[in-house]
């Protein structure tokens, strides 16, 4: 078997976007080091209404 010279840097494996019910995930772009995060965009729980002044009695 052939051996990797360790000066290639390892690529990791594209992982698709993760879907939930309250949040993303999205992989991003390898670091300097070679480190592969992940972004999380949370999805709002709860929706908000319209501030409404009260009537005057």
């Amino acid at each position: 078997m052939a051996e990797k010279s360790t000066s290639e840097k390892k690529q990791a494996p594209k992982v698709p976007e993760g879907k939930s019910r309250y949040f993303r995930t999205r992989q991003m772009k390898p670091n300097e080091k070679g480190f592969v995060g992940y972004e999380t965009i949370w999805e709002p729980f709860h929706k908000e209404a319209e501030y409404e002044t009260p009537k005057r009695p």
